[in-house]
């Protein structure tokens, strides 16, 4: 049968017109997808979609585009800047999330769109899913590569740790050190678990990074510490920023984050893994006990080194003195030649005195042989000629230095200064006096010029010069005319 639908679209019109029994009126565009919006909103005001993220981009206005795809559909998903600070880890491609959100409408392109407010992985798989893509993509920039290993400072003197101020962490760190080797310690609180935790670490490991070289908070050495947990829980020291920023730092760093079992990004971006915190702090500093040994076997061996060459000396001297002959045996043929040679001169002595002593008992002396001897020494003396300049020359010399000691004495001769103007004084012996005191003691002086003698009186009284007492004088009696 009929409807009247079917006779309003099987007699169409060129003029719309209102149908017989038709009391609706024409909806607009913008009407019909007002009304959708509504409807899709009030149905779906919250819905979860899992899917996988495809075509992800962030537009300069910071909201996070993309769609959400499963093996037969597609929908739109867009996320609102007040929103994607909320996210726990950066959306890729080919990751599968599990969206919370709800469904609305584009009218401009007459779609519909999931608007999210938080958006998981979807499982355990891919969150390791993800890590091993971030990863592969970090390794690939050479963030891990072996070659960007630094060694770590043998005693530094101050260590800075990137951890929590409250956990058993820092705690365990501590006491590790005081055991081994006192370290003076900088701590940067951060998070270590949660929204926002990756921020802060990188932003405490760039911190100490900072830092100019001789600052007195500038640490040797930067431990990243975090205890145990799941893969949710350590997984602020997987993200980017965090491997970066320990990848970039200035300073040798320890990462330390979980128990032995645990592995991070950031164990492949530091220059030295500890399997756990008190690990990182026995690989920080040696044994200060171990050192002081070492030390004191050093200065033992160098004691031992500088006394070797004394030794080995010691020992070939006591060797070669050994080899050595007796005194006795060395001086023993000289002995005896000695006694020999005196021997052989007390025999020469004897011998020769005896021949003298026949010579002389066969000379006589006799007034012919005295006579010949005579005229031979006269003659002797008849041939040898008497040379004049052997009287004469010394004759010279002694008139010479004769003359030479007159000059001198002439130059020295007190008179002669005399005819320059000066005057000698004398007393009344006649003796020259150079001092006033002596001078002013004499009663009458002379004074000697180039020309004469002239007397002079000086008005001192004359000493009293003793009268000797007559021979029989009574001694008490003194002289009236003394």
């Amino acid at each position: 049968m009929a409807t009247p639908e079917d006779d309003m679209f099987d007699d169409p019109a060129l003029v719309a017109r209102p149908r017989e029994g038709d009391n609706a009126e024409p909806l607009t565009v913008s009407e019909i997808s007002g009304l959708l919006k509504r409807t899709v909103e009030d149905r779906f005001g919250f819905v979860r979609l899992r899917g996988e993220l495809s075509g992800v981009k962030r537009a300069a206005s910071g909201h996070l585009y993309a769609c959400l795809k499963d093996d037969r559909a597609v929908i739109d998903a867009v996320m609102w800047r007040s929103a994607t600070p909320r996210l726990p880890f950066v959306p890729e491609d080919g990751l599968e999330v599990v969206a919370s959100g709800k469904l609305t409408t584009y009218p401009g392109r007459s779609k519909y769109q999931i608007v999210i407010e938080r958006m998981e992985l979807a499982g355990e798989g891919a969150l390791l899913a993800l890590l091993e893509k971030t990863k592969a993509r970090l390794e690939a920039e050479g963030l891990f590569a072996s070659e960007r290993k630094r060694p770590l400072p043998f005693l530094p003197r101050t260590i800075g740790v990137v951890t929590s101020p409250t956990g058993a962490v820092i705690r365990d760190i501590l006491h590790r050190l005081a055991d081994r080797f006192p370290t003076r310690v900088i701590v940067w609180p951060v998070l270590v678990q949660g929204q926002g935790a990756a921020e802060q670490v990188a932003g405490a490991v760039r911190g100490f990074s900072a830092l100019p070289e001789g600052h007195a908070d500038r640490p040797d050495l930067v431990i990243v510490a975090r205890g145990g947990g799941s893969v949710e829980d350590l997984w602020s020291f997987n993200e980017e920023a965090v491997v970066r920023a320990i990848a970039e730092c200035s300073i040798p760093t320890i990462s330390a984050v979980g128990h032995e079992t645990d592995t991070t990004l950031a164990d492949y971006a530091a220059d030295r893994r500890a399997p756990t915190p008190t690990a990182a702090a026995e690989m920080a500093v040696p044994v200060r006990a171990d050192l002081a040994g070492t030390i004191a076997d050093l200065v033992h061996r160098q004691k031992q080194c500088a006394l070797r060459p004394v030794v080995l000396g010691r020992e070939r001297l006591d060797a070669r003195v050994q080899r050595l002959p007796r005194i006795e045996a060395l001086l023993q043929p000289q002995s005896q030649r000695l006694d020999e040679l005196g021997e052989r001169l007390r025999r020469g002595l004897t011998d020769k005195a005896a021949r003298g002593r026949a010579g002389l008992s066969e000379l006589r002396l006799s007034p012919s042989l005295l006579q010949r001897n005579w005229r031979e020494a006269r003659q002797a003396l008849a041939g040898q000629r008497f040379d004049p300049g052997l009287v004469a020359r010394p004759l010279v010399e002694r008139r010479e230095r004769l003359t030479a000691l007159a000059r001198v004495m002439t130059s020295l001769d007190p008179d002669n200064v005399l005819r320059r103007g000066y005057v000698r004084v004398e007393d009344g012996s006649g003796r020259t006096l150079t001092d006033k005191a002596d001078a002013a003691k004499e009663a009458a002086l002379q004074l000697v010029f180039r020309d004469g003698r002239l007397d002079v009186a000086t008005g001192v009284a004359a000493p009293a010069r003793k009268v000797p007492r007559p021979k029989g004088a009574s001694p008490g009696q003194d002289d009236l005319f003394a």
